[in-house]
């Protein structure tokens, strides 16, 4: 393994999955990670992976237009600079960060192919009832990915 996708937020299945990679790849300090977050207006909602994506763009250019998307993009990079503190301190110092807008699993699986990852590790920490309201980014991923996909708990 070289490269590692982790799409990360503010959850517990994030920091598992930072967990995770240090667990198995701390040791191995030539991997290179990504760090992916996906900018999720109004947060997890049970509206966001309803939206089409005409309705996606059109929100993305009044959120471009009122300011908020820099306050996204501002967490993102807070996010960010948690999750790296915390791989750098266990000697993962190839990092970079990629920000996208968008569905969650479809952008996971379009960054994993853009950023020739070899493997995703993807933090689950929704309880069976969100994932059925809200659906399951892991199931999707897992299912749609071309590359190998690790479930952190």
């Amino acid at each position: 393994m070289k490269k590692l996708l982790l799409p990360v937020d503010d959850s517990q299945g994030a920091r598992a999955s930072v967990q995770t990679c240090i667990r198995l790849f701390g040791s191995r300090p030539a991997v290179s990670v990504v760090l992916l977050h996906v900018l999720q207006p109004g947060g997890k909602s049970l509206l966001h992976d309803r939206i089409s994506d005409p309705e996606l763009g059109t929100l993305k250019r009044q959120l471009e237009a009122s300011g908020k998307m820099q306050e996204l993009e501002q967490a993102a990079l807070n996010i960010f600079d948690t999750h790296k503190k915390i791989l750098q301190d266990n000697r993962l110092t190839r990092i970079k960060t990629l920000t996208r807008f968008g569905h969650v699993a479809d952008e996971i699986i379009k960054a994993a192919t853009e950023t020739e990852a070899d493997l995703i590790i993807l933090g689950s920490s929704r309880t069976l009832l969100q994932k059925l309201l809200m659906g399951d980014v892991v199931r999707e991923v897992s299912a749609d990915a071309k590359v190998p996909v690790l479930i952190a708990r």
